[in-house]
């Protein structure tokens, strides 16, 4: 038994970690397998992983879920008009239910929800933290519709304590739809991700744009320089026809991918909530995307994208499909301890997540 157990043994430890308990008896069942240039990419089915959901919420995450290392822990936000925060060892090991954070100026605030949407652990301790926020009665006509904005905050105790720095992309009010049939949105600037160079010179911010405009909507970007994060308000610059011109509070933006059909009519087709990660095996940015169909953003599959830099706005490759989906905020998390992967940073396997819950991996190659 001995010449047996020994080769079982040599036999795990020469398999991916993905792939250990196909070992047991289980096999895996590819999901989805697309190519995009001379890159590859495999969905792979797994264990399921849920990460812990908004207590009292009646869809658990409605955001995409921060996620980042530091000195042994992980700590993990999920939003649904409040944020809340988990610690633990690892993904399987986070707190449950999270703990609601306390944003300094939460008891003069009236407008709106906050969503956590990315953070940032900066050398000197500092977590900045970039929020989605919905403010009411902002379009004409139209009482039940917002228009999104994006604000920045900061904690210096991991993100339970934040002070808020203000605003730092909007849209401006004179193009706002009064007449759109989303059901949810009348204008606005949200639902992204920002993610640092690595340089370490910018922040970027990918994000979907709501403009009554069809040309101007879709999924755009604006950058940040990385020493204004402690002065954020009137810093971040939109990128419009070719340029880091157009201020973030006010200003247009040219859609880096541009939709389908409108956003404000019944037929709307657009990709939106864009998660973006540098993907250490493949040296080079990775996004993720919804595309939502209708006016009640139905979502109709995962669509991926890469770009070697963040300052080539048009380098991106053409958005391919990944895979079919009905539920929104796609988001990759890696989970290598040691290289401080996260969902902005991962390898050459990680975790697919759909609204909080990961049934998949993905592999690079």
């Amino acid at each position: 038994m001995k010449p047996l157990l020994a080769l079982f043994v040599g036999v795990l430890l020469i398999l991916p970690p993905v792939r250990w308990y196909v070992a047991f008896g289980r096999p895996e069942r590819i999901a989805g397998r697309v190519s995009v240039g001379n890159r590859r990419i495999v969905v792979r089915e797994t264990r399921t992983l849920e990460l812990p959901p908004v207590p009292g919420s009646p869809v658990g995450f409605d955001c995409n879920n921060p996620v980042y290392r530091d000195g042994g822990r992980v700590y993990c936000f999920s939003s649904h008009e409040t944020p809340y925060r988990s610690v633990g060892s690892d993904l399987n090991h986070l707190e449950n239910p999270p703990r609601r954070v306390s944003i300094d100026n939460e008891a003069e605030w009236k407008q709106g929800g906050r969503w956590i949407e990315s953070v940032h652990k900066a050398p000197n301790g500092s977590l900045y933290m970039w929020y989605h926020n919905e403010p009411p009665g902002v379009i004409p006509n139209r009482p039940g519709r917002t228009a999104p904005r994006i604000g920045q905050m900061v904690s210096n105790d991991d993100g339970l304590h934040w002070h808020d720095q203000g605003f730092v992309l909007e849209a401006d009010p004179s193009t706002f739809s009064t007449t759109t049939a989303n059901n949810y949105f009348g204008g606005g600037v949200g639902d992204f991700t920002v993610v640092p160079d690595r340089e370490g010179a910018y922040f970027y911010f990918l994000f979907s744009t709501y403009p009554s405009e069809v040309r101007e909507q879709g999924v755009a970007i604006a950058r940040m320089a990385a020493s204004d994060l402690d002065n954020p308000v009137g810093k971040a610059f939109k990128w419009f026809d070719g340029r880091w011109t157009e201020p973030g509070l006010g200003g247009r933006a040219t859609p880096i991918f541009s939709v389908e059909a409108d956003w404000h009519s019944p037929e709307a087709r657009a990709l939106w909530g864009p998660s973006v990660h540098w993907n250490e095996h493949l040296k080079e940015y990775v996004v993720l995307m919804n595309r939502a169909a209708g006016n009640g953003w139905d979502q109709t599959g995962v669509y991926i994208a890469f770009n070697g830099r963040l300052d080539d706005p048009q380098a991106w490759t053409k958005p391919t499909k990944l895979m079919d989906a009905t539920e929104w905020y796609p988001q990759v998390v890696g989970y290598d301890a040691q290289g401080r992967e996260s969902d902005r940073v991962a390898g050459r396997v990680a975790r697919l997540f759909l609204k909080g819950k990961s049934n998949w991996t993905l592999e690079f190659e």
